[in-house]
């Protein structure tokens, strides 16, 4: 069990609190010198991510296109400071361990300092220092808001001895692998779990005989496309958004209101039984189905949302489970309009799904088979996120607590 120091003092920064006696800060200006070197074209890219830090661009999923004149890129050393001034506060931040180029939009110090580079990687990437740029940062809204160099440079830098420096970084780097072994384990467990699912769903929908279009056997209802904030005279409606749409559920935690006038609200109102569908995202999401129960009475759906609302021939729990087999699957991955990461489709495509359209008590047969075997799957595939969530928590505040001495760990690094 990790103990705690002798004595605290105020660190003098409201965000940082107490802090070891023998703790000292000192502002970033201090240890670090602001240098923007351009015109190396030729170096490896990189680019610097909230979970990951500074890595090669090329590792990791990026929808972030490279600019055609790689002049503007700012090159950048091993030990260099690299922040992205627009999501610092997200934990955009790293201290580089690679040579290469960074957008020339990133705001790049080198080292003038002697502490330990490891310790100040985890420092600037910990959840006390993304709040600190959080409160530095300027901008309309928080997701545009930006840190600029002013304020940057003096940031404050907690700085224990710099031993202890080296024995937090052993720490950190030791207990976080851990964790993060442990969440791979449970992310590998998870996507077992949906190929279990994925076998007894197709083992069911595989021989349901002839197909029709889904046009043919449903309307597809889009939502409202919202400008500024509506009517101010208008009555107010509850609507749903894209991020309450959910592979297999809708998220009503956080529900938005639109202000229209009634004949607008009813062209996009929903009804128990239709089926929501989003209509950009993740390939392996797009066209995955939400029955939508009418839990919220007037509902309302954004215009990026899809709602299909079956006739009498076709079950809406059904269609769920169809669109989450492999026919639905292949034909929304063959005919998505794909960026980078992200996919596509419209109202016409999803029309011309091909679905089967087996007698209505057939359709019901099927559902509460699947309904059956699928559940205790869905049970084990929720409890296992919800252990990667705490996992995810204890990590960040396992770091937090080892940077800011709320724990010391020099006899465990």
């Amino acid at each position: 069990m990790s103990s705690r120091y002798a004595e605290y003092v105020n660190s003098g920064v409201p965000w940082i609190g107490d802090v070891p006696a023998s703790w000292t800060t000192t502002p970033l200006w201090s240890m670090f010198e602001r240098i923007k070197d351009v015109g190396h074209p030729e170096e490896q890219m990189l680019s610097v991510f909230r979970d990951y830090g500074v890595v090669a661009k090329n590792s990791r999923d990026n929808i972030n296109k490279t600019a055609e004149n790689r002049n503007i890129y700012q090159l950048v050393h091993p030990g260099w400071l690299v922040t992205n001034r627009m999501k610092a506060w997200q934990g955009s931040v790293g201290i580089s361990g690679l040579r290469g180029i960074v957008s020339g939009h990133y705001i790049c110090f080198a080292p003038r300092h002697d502490a330990d580079s490891r310790y100040l990687n985890w420092l600037f990437r910990s959840p006390t220092y993304a709040a600190g740029y959080a409160l530095q940062s300027r901008g309309v809204r928080i997701g545009q808001a930006e840190i600029d160099n002013d304020h940057y440079r003096v940031m404050p830098v907690l700085l224990p001895p710099i031993d202890e420096q080296r024995a937090i970084a052993d720490y950190l780097d030791r207990e976080t692998a851990r964790i993060d072994t442990l969440i791979e384990e449970q992310q590998w467990l998870i996507e077992l779990l949906r190929e279990r699912r994925t076998a007894a769903v197709t083992a069911l929908l595989e021989s349901l005989g002839s197909m029709t279009r889904l046009k043919h056997v449903s309307t597809v209802q889009t939502g409202v496309t919202l400008s500024g904030e509506g009517d101010p005279a208008a009555p107010e409606w509850p609507y749903l958004r894209v991020a309450n749409v959910q592979v297999g559920y809708v998220d009503l935690r956080e529900i938005k209101n639109v202000r229209l006038l009634p004949y607008r609200a009813a062209a996009s109102m929903l009804q128990p039984g239709d089926v929501l569908m989003t209509e950009g995202g993740d390939i392996d999401k797009l066209g995955r189905g939400a029955l939508w129960r009418g839990e919220v009475p007037n509902m309302l759906h954004q215009n990026h949302i899809f709602a299909v609302r079956p006739s009498e021939a076709l079950d809406s729990e059904f269609l769920v489970f169809w669109l989450d087999g492999p026919v639905a699957r292949t034909y929304f991955r063959t005919t998505a309009k794909q960026t980078t990461n992200l996919a596509g489709t419209n109202k016409w495509t999803l029309g011309n799904l091909p679905v089967p359209v087996p007698p209505l008590n057939e359709q019901r047969r099927v559902v509460e088979m699947l309904d059956e075997q699928t559940a205790k799957i869905d049970a084990l595939i929720a409890e296992t996120e919800r252990f990667i969530e705490l996992a995810r928590e204890r990590r960040a505040a396992l770091i937090t607590a080892a940077v800011t001495g709320q724990i010391d760990v020099r006899e465990m690094a």
